[in-house]
């Protein structure tokens, strides 16, 4: 008997294992608060003579729909299914120099919610009006994280983020430049916290007292925590500490403060 041919078979189940891909597909930022200051982005783009200010589209633009055309997987997307995207770290993704670009990017997202996506805006005032049509109460396999580098920050900026249709939220205390209190500012409505002092030259100091307190915060709520990195400039119990750049997170990790669910926190690209 001839084989039955449906044209809508769900496809085989994907063999290869999930990756962990850091996908910016747009390059290029401004600087808005006291955390960009010493950004690792401009650093690079200035040593090699290019402008970090201008935002432009990159050759990776579509690669979470990019398709295998030869080999035992031909046909699959290049990223295999159940791969981790950390999205748009050489810029923000709510930048308003990519404006035109992001319904492109939220229809790509859009297509592989058989993977995550993982962001992080310093602009949570743009968000609300750059979502896409059909977002609804939010994608379940998209987090969207801010930045709230000092107490000025977190009182600016979280009001407004937690008033948006979020289904994972996530804060990043990076580079961590003052303790932070999130007691007041809704970290019941947090799922994770991320802190880590500054890298660089020009590194600001980070006191080991400030990443103690919000990991204490943390654990009263229920949130889970990840130290990410020391910076260069440590200061504990008094003394401050020089750590090279290629120890900073091994340090970070020894100190042994994670708390609950934080191994993908813990991926979260560096400088």
């Amino acid at each position: 008997m001839e084989r039955q041919i449906h044209l809508f078979e769900e496809p085989a189940p994907d063999p290869r294992p999930p990756e962990t891909v850091t996908w910016n597909l747009w390059h290029g930022c401004t600087k808005v608060s006291p955390g960009c200051a010493h950004c690792y982005m401009f650093r690079r783009d200035e040593g090699v003579g290019r402008d970090p200010r201008v935002v432009s589209k990159t050759q990776a633009f579509d690669l979470p729909v990019r398709i295998l055309r030869a080999g035992e997987f031909r046909g699959r997307y290049r990223i295999p299914v159940g791969s981790h995207f950390y999205t748009c770290f050489s810029s923000d993704f709510f930048h308003a120099d990519a404006d035109g670009w992001r319904p492109a990017a939220w229809d790509m997202i859009r297509e592989r919610a058989d993977c995550s996506f993982f962001m992080i805006t310093k602009r949570p005032e743009r968000i609300g009006d750059h979502l896409p049509p059909d977002w609804g109460e939010g994608w379940a396999h998209v987090t969207v994280a801010v930045t709230c580098e000092n107490q000025a920050m977190a009182e600016k900026r979280l009001p407004v983020y937690l008033a948006l249709p979020l289904k994972h939220r996530a804060v990043m205390i990076e580079p961590m430049l003052s303790a932070v209190d999130l007691r007041s500012n809704g970290i019941a409505r947090i799922e994770s916290v991320s802190v880590g002092g500054e890298s660089g030259p020009d590194a600001r100091p980070c006191d080991f007292a400030w990443v103690l307190d919000v990991r204490e915060q943390c654990a009263e709520n229920g949130v889970a925590f990840s130290y990410h990195q020391t910076g260069a400039r440590l200061v504990k119990d008094g003394r401050e500490y020089r750590i090279p750049r290629a120890k900073q997170h091994e340090q970070a990790r020894r100190a042994n403060l994670d708390l609950g669910g934080t191994d993908r926190l813990g991926e979260i690209p560096g400088e």
